[in-house]
């Protein structure tokens, strides 16, 4: 199946590298298609959709507390341009995979959130991800949105990177206790991508919004000790509430996910994130 992949940097999008073979896929880049520049990115795009049956948006405008400064332009890349992008992939009726977010959710309760929850995004990132999701639907195209939380790899800058670091220079940490989510493997969201994209191009009828977080569901601050304690790190974690650690762009305290349905439509159980961290780790260290 050939693939078009918004996105070439980015932790999904490496790791759909990672799965692809050479001819099997064409990664876009900012450089071939602009997400900030609607009608630039369109142009770009169209090139490539000759051929091509499916398209996974891997891109994103995804730093939070920036967001907050910076909307008009998180909007474009998040919200305007994947819209245009889908439009097009539906007038030639190729499917479109667009991954999306916790963070169209408000995080109240503690219940896991069912995919047709109504989105209530608590910061701009959200909002711009939530138009997106809605932009894409209505293109009018076969779709999937693909929601997901806590992304990390062995790419880029992530939640495990940072503790490693931090674990490493500090003798102790406070992280955040109160907001619980499930960390997701980067490779478990794009071997989902391409599954869920296989799946459309058999079943249209399976269009629609979908969840796929990793397992068990833990705090930050659990997720933090998971990850000194694998890399044989011993310095202390401290619990903290959020009110304690104050940032731009406010973050919902309930990111669990009730991802029952993706399994029962395309056999994807939640990835145990427990079992990723070791090898991610080791690609870490070696790097």
């Amino acid at each position: 199946m050939r693939i078009v992949v918004l996105g070439r940097t980015g932790q999904v999008a490496r790791e759909l590298a990672r799965l692809l073979p050479g001819d099997g896929a064409v990664f876009l880049g900012r450089d071939a298609v602009d997400l900030a520049r609607p009608e630039a990115a369109l142009a770009g795009f169209a090139r490539h959709l000759d051929g091509a049956e499916a398209v996974i948006n891997a891109a994103a405008h995804t730093a939070v507390d920036r967001a907050e400064t910076e909307e008009a332009i998180a909007l474009a890349v998040n919200g305007t341009t994947p819209g245009v992008l889908a439009r097009a992939a539906a007038a030639r009726g190729v499917p479109f995979v667009q991954i999306s977010t916790d963070y169209v959710l408000d995080g109240s309760g503690s219940t896991p959130w069912r995919p047709d929850a109504v989105p209530a995004p608590v910061n701009a990132y959200g909002r711009t991800k939530l138009a997106g999701e809605r932009a894409v639907a209505a293109a009018g195209g076969v779709h999937a949105i693909l929601r997901t939380s806590w992304v990390f790899s062995a790419h880029g800058p992530n939640f495990v990177r940072t503790m490693l670091r931090l674990g490493a220079e500090r003798p102790a940490l406070a992280v955040v206790a109160d907001q619980i989510g499930g960390p997701t493997p980067a490779a478990a969201i794009a071997r989902a991508c391409l599954t869920i994209a296989a799946a459309l191009r058999r079943d249209p009828a399976l269009a629609g919004v979908y969840h796929h977080a990793g397992a068990p569901d833990t705090s930050w601050a659990d997720f933090a000790r998971a990850i000194l304690a694998t890399a044989g790190i011993a310095t202390p974690v401290r619990d903290i509430p959020t009110a304690d650690y104050p940032t731009p762009a406010r973050r919902p305290l309930n990111s669990r996910l009730d991802c029952s349905s993706t399994e029962a439509a395309f056999g994807l159980p939640r990835p145990d994130w427990r079992k990723a961290l070791p090898g991610i780790i080791r690609d870490m260290e070696a790097a």
